[in-house]
């Protein structure tokens, strides 16, 4: 498992589960863009239709899934003010 300060964009694999600090789904990863960013699937019930960014620097630890410091809220509201 890797811990925050070891994550780097070879932790996080397509097909992973991205969970909120509040545990909620909120994607799942499609792949990395480059080694900040990570892309998310829009065939994902939680992605609307659309590709999401998230910052790898909002990624807690990384296990079977990633887990986001960012709250399911504060992800959201993260997507609207970038969309």
């Amino acid at each position: 498992m890797a811990e925050p300060s070891e994550i780097t964009a070879q932790d996080i694999a397509a097909h992973m589960e991205v969970r909120s600090s509040d545990g909620l789904h909120v994607g799942t990863v499609d792949h990395m863009e480059g080694d900040t960013l990570i892309k998310l699937t829009r065939s994902d019930p939680a992605a609307q239709g659309r590709h999401h960014l998230l910052p790898l620097s909002w990624v807690e630890r990384v296990d079977e899934h990633v887990h986001l410091t960012a709250t399911a809220a504060d992800v959201r509201g993260y997507w609207e003010d970038a969309g």
